[in-house]
C-alpha cells in the first residue's frame, strides 16, 4: 500500500496555543534570521572580485568558496531537523545562530583566503536552521492549506536580505572594502538573534505532550532513513539539487563577475542588476504560491518551469548579448518563484509525522545542490580559461546541463501517490 500523503492523512490543525497574529509575529522574527542567510549566501557575486585580487584565487577557487557555505548548511541540515525534533525552533535557531556572528567577524578579519574559507563554513553552519525553522513553524502553526501562501510570503520577505547584497554592498566593498561588508552582515546578524530571542516564544505542547515523550536522538535519525525508503524520494531530491543551485549559482556568484568581465560594467552596476534580479525574486514566492494548482497539477507545473529556467540558461550561455545576460538574470529572479511549488509537492508527498524531517532532506538537498553546482561551474570556467575559451560560456552551459538532468529524473523516477 503506497504512504499516506500529507493532505490525504488530514493533520491536526495548527496549535490552537499561538494566536494567528502572534504566529505572524513569531514568524517575521524568524524570517529576519533567514533574510541573513539571504545575505550571506549571495555576497560572493560583488565580493569576488576583491577577493581574487587580494589573494589571487583561480575560478576553481572561488566557486569552492562560495560552495563552502552552501555545504556547510546543506550537510547540517538532518542535524538541525533533530535538534528542532527534539528541543524545538527557538532554542535549535539560539544555539546555532552565534556561529555567523563569528564567522563573519573571522572572515571580515581573515589574513588568508584558510581562514575566510573557514568563516565561510562557520557561517554555512549557523545559518543551517534558518529557513528549516520557517517552513517547520509554518507547518504547525498555519493552515495545511496555506502553507504554499505563507511559505511564498516568508520567502519573499526574507528575500530582503539579498537587496542589501546588491547596489548597497556593492557601493560599501568599493568605498572601503569587502571585509567591511562582512562587517555590517555580522552586526545585522547579532540584531536578528536578538531579535528572535525576544519575539520567539513556541509552546511546548506541539513538541513533546504526556501521551508522545520526548523521541531519542538515535531513533530521530532513524527516522530520517525511512525518507529514502520511499521510491518517491529520489526523483524530489534529484530536481532539489538543481533548481535552487542554478539561481544562487547565478545571483551568489558568477553574476557580478559575468557583466565586470562580458560587458564591462562597474562593480556598483553589477550591483544595480543583481539588487534588480533579487527585488523582483522577493514577490514572485507569493504569487506562485497562491497560484498553486494543487497536488493533481503542482508536479506538470515544476517541470515546465524547470524546462523554461534550462532554456534561458542556454541562452546566456551562447548568445553573448548585453541585454540578454542582464534581462536574463532579472528572468531568473522571476522564475525562481515557483520553487515555492516544491516546498508544497514535499508537504504532500509525506506523512503528517514526517514533514519536519522530509522539510530538512529537501533544505539539504537544496544546498548540497548549490554547493556542488557552484564547485563544478568553477572547474568548468577554470578548465575553459585554461583552453581559452569563454569561461561563462562553461559555466552557463554546466547549468543548464544539471537542471536538464534534474528536471528527467524528476519526470521519470516514481511520483507520490495522490
Amino acid at each position: 500500500m503506497p504512504p499516506q500523503t500529507a493532505e490525504s492523512a488530514q493533520p491536526s490543525p495548527p496549535s490552537p496555543l499561538l494566536a494567528p497574529r502572534v504566529a505572524w509575529v513569531m514568524l517575521l522574527a524568524l524570517v529576519s534570521g533567514f533574510a541573513l542567510s539571504q545575505a550571506f549566501r549571495t555576497i560572493t557575486a560583488i565580493i569576488a572580485t576583491g577577493l581574487r585580487a587580494e589573494f589571487g584565487l583561480s575560478a576553481q577557487a572561488l566557486g569552492a568558496f562560495a560552495g563552502a557555505f552552501a555545504f556547510a548548511f546543506g550537510g547540517m541540515q538532518l542535524f538541525m531537523g533533530v535538534g528542532i525534533d527534539l528541543y524545538g525552533v527557538r532554542r535549535t535557531l539560539l544555539v546555532a545562530f552565534p556561529l555567523t556572528i563569528a564567522g563573519s567577524l573571522l572572515s571580515a578579519l581573515a589574513p588568508g583566503y584558510g581562514m575566510v574559507l573557514l568563516g565561510q563554513v562557520l557561517i554555512g553552519v549557523g545559518c543551517a536552521p534558518a529557513f528549516l525553522v520557517c517552513t517547520v513553524f509554518i507547518a504547525r502553526y498555519f493552515p495545511p492549506g496555506r502553507f504554499a501562501m505563507v511559505s511564498g510570503v516568508a520567502m519573499g520577505i526574507g528575500g530582503l536580505g539579498m537587496l542589501f547584497t546588491g547596489t548597497p554592498l556593492a557601493w560599501l566593498v568599493q568605498h572601503s572594502s569587502w571585509r567591511a561588508g562582512f562587517g555590517v552582515l555580522a552586526g545585522l546578524a547579532a540584531l536578528a538573534w536578538l531579535l528572535i530571542w525576544w519575539q520567539v516564544h513556541e509552546p511546548v505542547e506541539p513538541l513533546h505532550t504526556a501521551d508522545a515523550p520526548r523521541e531519542s536522538i538515535a531513533s530521530a535519525v532513524r527516522g530520517f532513513g525511512a525518507l529514502f525508503l520511499l521510491p518517491h524520494t529520489a526523483g524530489i531530491m534529484l530536481l532539489a539539487l538543481t533548481t535552487y543551485a542554478s539561481f544562487l549559482t547565478l545571483r551568489g556568484l558568477w553574476l557580478g563577475p559575468l557583466l565586470i568581465e562580458r560587458h564591462g560594467y562597474s562593480l556598483v552596476a553589477s550591483g544595480n542588476v543583481a539588487m534588480l534580479s533579487s527585488l523582483v525574486s522577493l514577490f514572485t514566492p507569493a504569487y506562485f504560491g497562491r497560484l498553486d494548482p494543487g497536488p493533481a497539477h503542482r508536479r506538470r507545473w515544476i517541470t515546465g518551469f524547470t524546462v523554461v529556467l534550462c532554456g534561458l540558461f542556454l541562452l546566456i550561455g551562447l548568445l553573448h548579448r548585453e541585454w540578454l545576460d542582464v534581462g536574463g538574470a532579472i528572468a531568473v529572479g522571476l522564475l525562481s518563484g515557483y520553487m515555492v511549488l516544491q516546498y508544497a509537492d514535499v508537504r504532500s508527498a509525506y506523512p503528517a509525522a514526517m514533514t519536519g524531517r522530509a522539510m530538512a532532506v529537501f533544505t539539504m538537498a537544496l544546498f548540497l545542490g548549490v554547493a556542488l553546482m557552484q564547485w563544478l561551474t568553477g572547474l568548468a570556467a577554470s578548465l575553459a580559461s585554461a583552453r581559452g575559451a569563454d569561461p561563462y560560456v562553461a559555466v552557463m552551459l554546466s547549468i543548464s546541463a544539471l537542471l536538464a538532468a534534474g528536471v528527467l529524473s524528476f519526470r521519470l523516477l516514481p511520483a507520490p501517490a495522490h
